[in-house]
């Protein structure tokens, strides 16, 4: 019975993300940012921005480099 459930509920929440993202009866979008000439769609408002997420940097270190002093790096008291 409880397999059943689990079932029922994992099922239930599935189906939550099938329908698309609009506003609520009566509302509307966010207005346009300052400058921009249209409203932004929901697709591009759940888009994160390269600034948001960043890409990674698989950049090797090719050649070492010594560390110059850091004057501020000062052993405890």
């Amino acid at each position: 019975m409880m397999r059943y459930a689990l079932l029922l509920a994992a099922l239930a929440l599935g189906g939550c993300g099938a329908t698309g993202l609009t506003p609520a009866p009566g509302k509307q979008l966010p207005v346009a940012p300052y400058g921009a000439t249209a409203k932004p769609t929901p697709a591009q408002l759940l888009t994160p921005s390269n600034q948001a997420r960043p890409d990674r940097s698989d950049e090797l270190l090719t050649r070492s480099q010594d560390r110059r002093s850091d004057e501020f790096s000062l052993p405890p008291q």
